[in-house]
C-alpha cells in the first residue's frame, strides 16, 4: 500500500506531491487531527474525576460502578455509533438537540468510546500514590484544591499523557463511529481512504492519504510509548492507598455519578428501546425482521445469515491470531540484553502498528496487495480472517506477554539445570501462566473480529457480510424497517461481543 502512493512504474514524488498540493487533503487531515483532539480532551476531562472516585476512594457497589465504565471500551465502534444515534436521531430522546450526524455527535461518542481508557489508566496509578504527599502540603496550609494542583497532578501526569496518547491513537482511527455518525460530507483521513478507493477508484491518492495516517499514527506510538514506560515504573509499586469516601469527595462523586448514569447507559438504554419499538409501540417486529434483507435490497445477505458469517470468521481469525500471537508472546517475555534487546523492542513495536494504524488502512492494504499472484486471495474465504487476525494480533499479544513475564528467569533456569528440555520447561514453567491469560486473550481476539468493520468493509462480498457491515449497509437504507433492523442487529452485537469477554474473564485461571 505505501508502495503505491509512490510508484507507478517509476519513483512518482511528483503524484504524492500533487495529493498534498490539494486543500481537500490538508481539509482532511485538518479534520482527522481536530477530532481526535477533542475526543481525547473530553475523554481526560470526564475521566479524571471518575478515576479518583472508582479507584481511589472506596464505597458500596464500587465493583458494580467499575464494571459500568468499562461497558464502551468492550462494545464495537458500529454498536457505539448506532446507540449514539438512537439517542440523537429521529424518534431518540435528545432529538431536539439537533446533534444527530454532526461532528459534535462524533466527538461525544469518542469520549464516551474512551472513557473507560483514561479512567482505568490513571485509576490504577493513582491507588499507588503516597497520600502524606498530598497532606504535609495541607498541613503547611495549601487548600485541597492547590494541594491536587501542585502535589497530585504532577505525580498522575505520566499516567495522564499516556492514557492521553492512546485515547488520541484510537480518536484518529474511528472509521465505524464516523461512518455510523458523521454527516454524509464530514471526512477523515480514513472516510477519504474508503471514498477515494470504493467511489473515486483512485488507489493512488487512498495510498497518499494512508501514508499520512500511518505518520500521524508512528508519532503518536512513539510518545504513547514513551510515556507508557515512565508510568510503569509507578504501577508496579504494589502498595494500593484507598480510603473510604468522605464528605470531600461529593462533587467528585456525583460528577461520576452523572457521567455513568447520562454519558454511558443512556445510549445503551436508548438503543435497546429503539430495538423493540415500532411506530411508537413496543414490538419485537425489528428482531423478526433480522431474517430477511431488509427494504430496499435486491437479494444479499439477512443480518440472521450475516451473524453466521462473523461468528464462523471470527472463530478462524481468533485461531490464526493465537497461532502467531502465542509465540510472539513468548518470545516478547523473556529477559535478553545486547542487539537482541534492540531487535525486541522493534517486534513489539512492529507489532503495535495494526492496533494504531487504522483498521480500514490495513483492509486497503490487502485487497491491493493480496489481489494478483502469488497471494491471489480475492475469492479465498481466508482473506478477511486473516484480515481480522492482523487487527486482533496486538492485543493478543498485549494481554498475554504481562503475564508471561512476570515468570522469574530463575524459574525457567533451574529447571534446565534439573535436566528438563526446553519443552518440557515451555510446558511446565511457560503453561500455567499462559493458560491463566489465555481466556482473556480469546475474548480479545474474538470480540475484536466480531466488532470489526473497517477493513472488512474493504473486504467482504455479499455472500460474506459481516454483522458491522450489515447494520453500517441498514443504516444507509431509506426505510423504517431498514432503521429499526439495524437498531436490532447492534444490540446483538453488543451480547456477542460483551457476552465473550465477561466469559473469557471468568474462565481466567491463576497458575498453580
Amino acid at each position: 500500500m505505501l508502495w503505491r502512493g509512490i510508484w507507478d512504474g517509476g519513483l512518482d514524488l511528483g503524484g504524492v506531491g500533487n495529493v498534498l498540493a490539494e486543500s481537500r487533503t490538508w481539509k482532511v487531515v485538518w479534520q482527522t487531527v481536530l477530532q481526535a483532539a477533542l475526543g481525547t480532551a473530553g475523554a481526560i476531562l470526564l475521566g479524571v474525576p471518575s478515576a479518583y472516585i472508582l479507584y481511589r476512594v472506596r464505597f458500596p457497589f464500587q465493583k458494580v460502578a467499575r464494571a459500568a465504565a468499562t461497558i464502551p471500551f468492550v462494545l464495537p465502534t458500529v454498536v457505539v455509533g448506532v446507540a449514539f444515534r438512537a439517542l440523537l436521531g429521529r424518534g431518540g430522546p435528545l432529538e431536539f438537540l439537533g446533534l444527530d450526524q454532526t461532528v459534535t455527535a462524533v466527538v461525544i461518542a469518542l469520549t464516551y468510546f474512551n472513557y473507560a481508557v483514561v479512567v482505568r489508566t490513571v485509576g490504577t496509578m493513582w491507588q499507588t500514590l503516597d497520600p502524606r504527599s498530598a497532606q504535609a502540603a495541607r498541613t503547611l496550609g495549601a487548600s485541597p484544591s492547590r494541594a491536587f494542583l501542585t502535589v497530585t497532578l504532577p505525580q498522575l501526569a505520566p499516567a495522564i499523557a499516556s492514557a492521553g496518547a492512546i485515547v488520541f491513537l484510537f480518536c484518529s482511527t474511528s472509521y465505524g463511529l464516523v461512518r455510523t455518525l458523521g454527516s454524509p460530507g464530514y471526512g477523515t483521513l480514513e472516510t477519504e481512504i474508503w471514498r477515494e478507493t470504493t467511489a473515486m477508484l483512485d488507489t493512488r491518492t487512498a495510498a497518499v492519504l494512508s501514508i499520512l495516517q500511518v505518520v500521524i499514527v508512528i508519532l503518536t506510538l512513539i510518545v504513547s510509548e514513551k510515556l507508557s514506560s515512565r508510568t510503569a515504573g509507578r504501577l508496579n509499586l504494589r502498595s494500593h492507598h484507598v480510603s473510604p469516601i468522605g464528605k470531600s469527595d461529593a462533587p467528585a462523586a456525583v460528577f461520576t455519578g452523572l457521567v455513568l448514569v447520562v454519558l454511558i447507559t443512556s445510549p445503551i438504554i436508548s438503543l435497546v428501546a429503539r430495538s423493540l419499538t415500532v411506530d411508537g409501540e413496543w414490538s419485537l417486529k425489528n428482531y423478526r425482521l433480522l431474517a430477511t434483507s431488509g427494504q430496499g435490497f435486491s437479494g444479499g445477505s439477512s443480518v440472521l445469515e450475516a451473524i453466521g458469517n462473523s461468528l464462523r470468521i471470527g472463530l478462524v481469525a481468533t485461531l490464526i491470531s493465537l497461532a502467531i500471537g502465542v509465540p510472539l508472546a513468548l518470545v516478547l517475555s523473556r529477559q535478553v540484553r545486547g542487539p537482541l534487546r534492540t531487535g525486541q523492542s522493534f517486534l513489539s513495536g512492529a507489532i503495535l502498528l495494526p492496533l494504531g494504524v487504522s483498521a480500514v488502512t490495513v483492509g486497503f492494504g490487502f485487497s491491493i496487495a493480496l489481489d494478483s499472484p502469488p497471494l491471489d486471495l480475492r475469492n479465498s474465504p481466508l482473506l478477511i480472517p486473516i484480515a481480522q487476525a492482523v487487527v486482533a494480533l496486538p492485543l493478543v499479544v498485549r494481554s498475554l506477554t504481562p503475564t508471561l513475564s512476570s515468570i522469574a528467569p530463575g524459574r525457567r533456569e533451574a529447571a534446565a539445570t534439573l535436566g528438563a528440555s526446553p519443552w518440557r520447561v515451555l510446558a511446565t514453567i511457560d503453561g500455567p501462566f499462559l493458560v491463566r491469560g489465555i481466556g482473556v486473550a480469546i475474548g480479545f481476539a474474538y470480540a475484536t473480529s466480531l466488532g470489526e468493520f473497517g477493513a472488512t468493509s474493504f473486504l467482504a462480498r455479499p455472500d460474506t457480510q459481516t454483522l458491522p457491515v450489515m447494520i453500517v449497509r441498514l443504516l444507509g437504507r431509506p426505510g423504517g424497517d431498514n432503521y429499526g433492523m439495524a437498531m436490532a442487529g447492534a444490540v446483538i452485537l453488543a451480547i456477542l461481543a460483551a457476552g465473550i469477554m465477561a466469559a473469557a474473564e471468568a474462565a481466567r485461571k491463576d497458575p498453580q
